[in-house]
């Protein structure tokens, strides 16, 4: 199974707020031996956000989906969800419950009565609207849940909130996984070439390499190592010395001058 990233919100693609949410998953899939397979950004529109989870829910990937899940007139996902799966939005009991408590210890904490039929109380509730058949995900921050339907899960923009309910999701739905998809890299330094005439090499590791990805990375003014070439193989690690080896073997027969190795 791949793992998957949405991040919604026109705040991070105007640059009125720097994304936390990438770096982050990437380090807690890293944590559990699991990777990130793809990601994805969008704006807070409602046709490119049902579009995006539209091939969230066809993909069969684990994928979580951050921002827009409140309920101000800028927040879209929770209908683009239900949009892009042909359901209803209603009202998820236990969404409704959690709610509804914490706006009792808000208003117990202020010393003021709660009135659940208060305007604002019944608006707050559209928190707990969900497609129909999701389930929640716990908010250990304020009580407020996300939502799950199928492999996609639903948090809120907020980074001290998405990131401990994305940790549950991995380690409760998807524990089983853990060290599954663990990869590595083997690479090294060439000088002096061009990626055209190491393309031949590349394609034939990769042919003979089942599962092994090959990848070239140059750089024309790196401060050690000036104009040069990253060339270097990634995929299980039982399965890269083989590829390495003949990716070593291949530069050398091609008389390449090579410098330091790498292994990540």
């Amino acid at each position: 199974m791949n793992f998957g990233l949405i991040i919604v919100g026109d705040e991070i693609l105007s640059g009125k707020r720097q994304d936390q949410h990438l770096p982050k998953v990437i380090e807690l899939l890293g944590a559990r031996g699991l990777s990130l397979a793809w990601a994805r950004y969008v704006g807070d529109d409602r046709r490119l956000i049902t579009e995006a989870l539209r091939h969230a829910f066809a993909s069969g990937d684990a994928v979580f989906s951050c921002g827009g899940i409140g309920a101000t007139p800028d927040d879209h996902t929770r209908q683009c969800a239900a949009a892009a799966l042909g359901v209803a939005l209603e009202l998820h009991p236990e969404a409704k419950a959690l709610i509804t408590q914490r706006m009792q210890d808000r208003a117990a904490e202020k010393g003021l009565p709660f009135d659940a039929d208060a305007p604002d109380n019944i608006h707050r509730l559209n928190m707990g609207v969900f497609p129909a058949g999701a389930s929640i995900i716990a908010n250990p921050y304020n009580q407020i849940p996300g939502f799950t339907v199928g492999e996609v899960h639903f948090v809120p923009g907020f980074p001290v909130m998405a990131h401990p309910m994305i940790e549950t999701v991995l380690d409760t739905r998807y524990r089983a996984l853990h060290g599954s998809l663990r990869e590595a890299e083997y690479s090294v330094i060439v000088y002096g070439s061009i990626e055209a005439a190491l393309t031949p090499l590349m394609e034939a590791v990769e042919r003979d390499h089942a599962g092994v990805r090959v990848f070239s990375l140059p750089s024309v003014d790196h401060p050690v190592h000036g104009r040069h070439i990253e060339l270097g193989v990634k995929g299980g690690e039982t399965l890269l010395p083989a590829a390495y080896a003949a990716l070593r073997a291949g530069l050398a027969a091609l008389g390449a001058q090579t410098g330091p190795e790498l292994v990540r």
